[in-house]
């Protein structure tokens, strides 16, 4: 006789509907203990037992039964294996391992590891956190398939991504809490009398997380320094460095390893003595350390470019903690007034600086080019140079542009050199513009501090003396690439991928309302390129060369030779500036190599550390490059903020950058200031958005905001927390 599941003495479950997800409630229980199941292996080395497994989970002994079936349900789907009477998490558990990026408004994404660069990062809600917060390591599971983007849910916390946090104090009685400075972490930090350094209210800290917290239970730290004056430029440089938490100080073994380096000042081995050529650099006038310079010559059949730059392989040898620190950095990061840099101050501001008057080893790229500018030959090697000239962009535009009697005389000896690079720079910029390279104009902001505030924010000056260097820096930097290409060496390509066609239709739609007449669409650099030069000089060239750039792929680091879209450019690499990049230090080893006609794959010296590989430096290369360009962003709104903060109530000539359901965005024509004006706060008559047209309509006066049109706008709030800035459009003149 068959037994029955369900004698008639029996109850059997009825299956309630869950209210929110419409499926039985005793399968959201077991979908529960299995997630609780397979979260507690997965904490877990190596096998566990049964006995342990409910112990860990802390479950009452008549959940025995569903346990040991869940068990031999998952082992049955592949998600553990088994070992006797011990199990654990199988490979393919359905748990993925990714790191948790959270919106200010509390939902996130999760960045999943080894995923492809098409993926879309699975979408968390904020329900489906279970705890964790931005920056965590988590375990996550799926929840629902790729529709326009895949939702997943937390199960496991790893590892807890922020320990360390800036943020504005506020004392409350015998304790006091922490409002964080990014809002990307939406809770208030409990700091207890005897864990708050004496802090003030309205102070600037820096806090350690004692404990995350759970439920009815908010998060507490203690303040382990107190910054100051929130409303101060360096204060606000100092939380914008924390919050990125980049590095503000070398290791004691690096400082000791870098004080042991010899000054390299002779001539020797297989380097080329180039001392009697008249080497130059060309910066900006703040700039501290010089790794690029420069010298034209004349020959029977053209010119001759020498670009020498800073040889600090010499130096920094593959495997040296100096080497593995520069490694972890990537880049050097800006402020103003203010360098964090991937190498020691003795490397970066003396051994490897390229100061006048000193004999200083340097890599060479040695290319000539015929009267049209077309690149005739290339070699490259090892050398010792002595600059002449510490040149200023101002000084070099002094005497090659504006040709100030003064300032060619009292470089009369220099000046043929000089006038060669002019002539050189030109030829190589016409070509370049011929195959159709986009040439971006897109103005920065130039802040200034005075003492401990914001002095000013202008456009920084860039003249033709800038883009001559440009054009000689680009021009190694593709030589280099196609050598190492051609040679079929492994090193870091610098590549741009052609942009997401949807992307362009609706760049093309922008610029058309806009009032920019184009051509037919090709999916070339030259259509883009003509994008641009229709744009010069227009009201609305700054929004189209921006939206143009957010129409573009990323640039980023490649094993693989890719090209380079918006320079057309079918081989580049960064070359240039290993004081303040790594994959340029990187190319230089590689070329080394080349030099020493190390063919043998197996006897070439190592150009990565601890077996790295090209694939895994080009992802955390290129991901150090994006935090650098996020902290330089991420300190400006912060000092504009600043900048701003006092002049409530004033006026700025303005365009409108973007429109949206919100309301527009703006940028202040003088500073480049970004800030919103909210549809609600738009008083005057009610606003509809014609997203087709990118513009906001009155329904009542027809007045019209018009993405690159020109207002005044007045201040009307700052907020420091958020670093978001609010304007209003002042009524139309009559």
């Amino acid at each position: 006789m068959v037994k029955k599941r369900f004698s008639t003495h029996q109850t059997k479950p009825t299956l309630r509907k869950h209210p929110r997800r419409g499926r039985p409630e005793h399968l959201d229980h077991t979908d529960h203990l299995a997630d609780s199941l397979l979260e507690f292996l997965a904490g877990r080395e190596g096998f566990a037992g049964l006995g342990e497994i409910i112990l860990g989970l802390d479950l009452p002994r008549h959940e025995r039964k569903t346990i040991k079936d869940l068990l031999v349900a998952l082992e049955k789907r592949g998600k553990i294996q088994r070992q006797g009477n011990t199990y654990r998490l199988s490979g393919d558990s359905g748990l993925i391992k990714a790191r948790l990026e959270l919106n200010s408004r509390g939902f996130g994404f999760a960045q999943v590891e080894g995923a492809a660069e098409k993926d879309k990062d699975p979408f968390i809600a904020r329900n489906n956190l279970n705890g964790a917060s931005h920056g965590d390591t988590v375990l996550i599971r799926m929840i629902s398939g790729p529709k326009d983007r895949p939702e997943g849910r937390v199960v496991k916390i790893l590892h807890r991504g922020i320990t360390r946090l800036c943020g504005i104090y506020t004392a409350a009685g015998k304790s006091g809490y922490i409002t964080p400075d990014n809002d990307r972490l939406p809770f208030t930090l409990l700091i207890r009398r005897n864990n708050s350094l004496g802090a003030r209210s309205n102070t600037a800290v820096l806090a350690e997380i004692l404990d995350y917290g759970e439920a009815g239970r908010p998060p507490e730290g203690k303040i382990v320094e107190i910054l100051g004056d929130p409303l101060t430029a360096p204060v606000q440089i100092r939380m914008a460095i924390e919050q990125f938490e980049l590095p503000r100080s070398f290791s004691s073994t690096v400082e000791e390893e870098t004080g042991r380096l010899e000054p390299l000042t002779e001539c020797r081995g297989q380097r080329s003595d180039l001392r009697h050529i008249q080497h130059v650099t060309i910066d900006g006038e703040t700039a501290k350390d010089f790794d690029d310079a420069i010298a034209v010559e004349e020959t029977a059949k053209g010119l001759r470019l020498y670009v020498s730059i800073a040889d600090v392989s010499h130096y920094v040898r593959t495997g040296s903690e100096i080497d593995r620190e520069a490694y972890r950095r990537g880049t050097s990061v800006y402020f103003p007034g203010l360098v964090i840099p991937m190498l020691p101050e003795r490397l970066s501001n003396d051994l490897c600086s390229l100061v006048p008057d000193q004999d200083r080893p340097a890599f060479t790229a040695i290319l000539d080019f015929n009267a049209k500018g077309q690149r005739t030959g290339a070699k490259f090697c090892k050398s010792m140079i002595r600059s002449r000239k510490r040149f200023t962009y101002t000084t070099v535009r002094r005497i090659l542009y504006d040709r100030e009697p003064a300032a060619r005389k009292e470089f009369s000896g220099l000046l043929p050199m000089l006038e060669g690079a002019k002539v050189l720079a030109h030829l190589l910029w016409l070509r370049r513009m011929k195959r159709g390279s986009i040439g971006f104009d897109i103005p920065e902001p130039e802040i200034l501090l005075q003492g401990d505030q914001v002095a000013s924010i202008n456009r920084a000056e860039r003249n033709l003396a800038h883009k001559l260097i440009e054009e000689f820096m680009l021009a190694a930097n593709e030589a280099v690439a196609e050598t190492m290409d051609r040679e079929q060496r492994p090193v870091l390509f610098r590549i741009h991928e052609h942009p997401d066609p949807l992307k362009v239709e609706q760049f093309t739609q922008a610029t058309i309302v806009m009032g920019l007449q184009l051509p037919p669409f090709e999916p070339t650099p030259s259509w883009f390129a003509g994008v641009v030069e229709k744009a010069k000089n227009s009201p609305a060239q700054y929004v189209i060369n921006n939206l143009m750039l957010r129409t573009m792929q990323q640039a980023r680091y490649s094993p693989d030779n890719a090209g380079h879209f918006g320079l057309a450019a079918e081989y580049y690499l960064h070359f240039t500036s290993p004081i303040r990049r790594y994959p340029d230090l990187v190319a230089h080893r590689v070329l080394e190599q080349l030099l020493a006609r190390s063919r043998d794959k197996d006897k070439r010296p190592p150009v990565l550390a601890d077996a790295i590989g090209m694939d895994d430096a080009a992802l955390h290369l290129s991901k150090r490059e994006r935090v650098s360009v996020d902290v330089e962003r991420n300190n400006q709104s912060r000092l504009s903020a600043l900048f701003l903060q006092g002049r409530i109530g004033e006026e700025f000539a303005a365009i409108i950058s973007g429109v949206s359901s919100f309301g527009m965005f703006v940028e202040l024509l003088d500073s480049f200031i970004s800030g919103a004006v909210p549809l609600g706060d738009l008083a005057d008559d009610y606003y509809i958005l014609d997203s087709r047209a990118h513009r906001l309509v009155g329904e009542r006066t027809g007045r019209v905001f018009q993405m690159g049109g020109l207002l005044q706008v007045r201040l009307v709030h700052v907020d420091m927390q958020s670093k978001k800035i609010t304007f209003a459009p002042l009524p139309p003149a009559e």
